[in-house]
């Protein structure tokens, strides 16, 4: 029986994806040619790894048994390429990083810059949508993340704190009875997330304000939440790294509605020790922290 890596790469690309076409975009290749690796695996190893299904592909019992054989090998190849591939002395290839679309755009996204400034065959993939990542589908190859994981092969650590207040700008504010206590805010509109679509809890902040002000317009991204603001659709929580370079923006009843959120570095134990991602995430974390400690307390 003669199998190489990549074989199990054909392997682990369907098995995380669920469908040829999404593997062969990964990979570079065709979903024809996905399909036919995968059935030269399953001969070689006289198993069959997949249900095939119009919906797409799921693992089998022996499937799923391979999964963690062909991620160890996965960790000692990357490691390899890493160690003997020339990447010490000068970096090369993709880091994709997910990262919540506020700091991404505000602090993160300048980082980056420099990083591909500084090492001109890095490539920094930034995936700013509103969702939860699984390091274990290589999802990402670290994470910044709102809430701190329960569990996972993953190594974690403290970025720093951020604050949220409620904000609206002057001009909406101008035009509406003065808001003195947490219940005025009954007589003005809001702006937030759309409840049922917010995927980590630390983000659920509309409940914790009080019972009476209920958002009248939503949406799943900040930037959205943040110009409906600036705009005059009424008022919102906003992040103060946000919200600061906007003069037009006031603070509502800072002692009264204020949230203290932190931010977390996560990266799965088999890519923390890929220099790529050292270099990244060390960057990373050092400027969101030195751009965060700049905040008004």
């Amino acid at each position: 029986m003669s199998l190489n890596w990549n074989d199990y790469r054909f392997f682990l690309a369907v098995a995380r994806s669920g469908r040829l076409s999404v593997a062969g975009r990964q990979l570079g290749v065709d979903h024809a040619t996905v399909a036919r690796r995968i059935k030269s695996l399953e001969e070689a190893l006289n198993i069959v790894l997949f249900d095939r299904a119009p919906t797409g592909y799921s693992l089998t019992r022996a499937g799923g048994d391979l999964i963690a054989f062909a991620e160890r090998i996965e960790s000692e190849a990357l490691v390899a390429e890493d160690t003997f591939g020339g990447q010490m002395e000068k970096l090369s290839g993709p880091v994709r990083v997910g990262v919540p679309e506020g700091v991404a755009s505000h602090i993160v996204v300048g980082v980056a810059q420099k990083l591909c400034e500084t090492y001109p065959k890095l490539e920094i993939q930034l995936v700013a949508i509103p969702q939860k990542f699984s390091l274990s589908k290589r999802e990402a190859d670290f994470v910044i993340a709102v809430s701190k994981p329960e569990k996972g092969r993953v190594r974690v650590q403290k970025i720093a704190d951020y604050k949220l207040h409620l904000y609206g700008s002057q001009n909406y504010l101008s035009q509406q009875k003065k808001i003195k206590k947490v219940s005025d805010l009954k007589k003005v509109r809001g702006v937030g997330y759309i409840s049922d679509m917010i995927f980590d809890d630390e983000l659920d902040y509309i409940p914790l304000v009080d019972s009476s002000f209920n958002p009248h317009l939503t949406s799943t991204s900040v930037h959205v939440q943040l110009n409906a603001v600036l705009n005059g659709a009424g008022v919102g929580i906003l992040h103060d790294f946000m919200a600061q370079p906007h003069r037009s923006l006031v603070k509502i009843l800072p002692k009264e509605i204020s949230f203290k959120r932190t931010f977390w570095y996560i990266v799965h134990e088999d890519y923390a020790q890929l220099e790529r991602v050292r270099v990244c995430s060390k960057a990373i974390i050092d400027g969101m922290r030195s751009e965060l400690k700049t905040m008004p307390k």
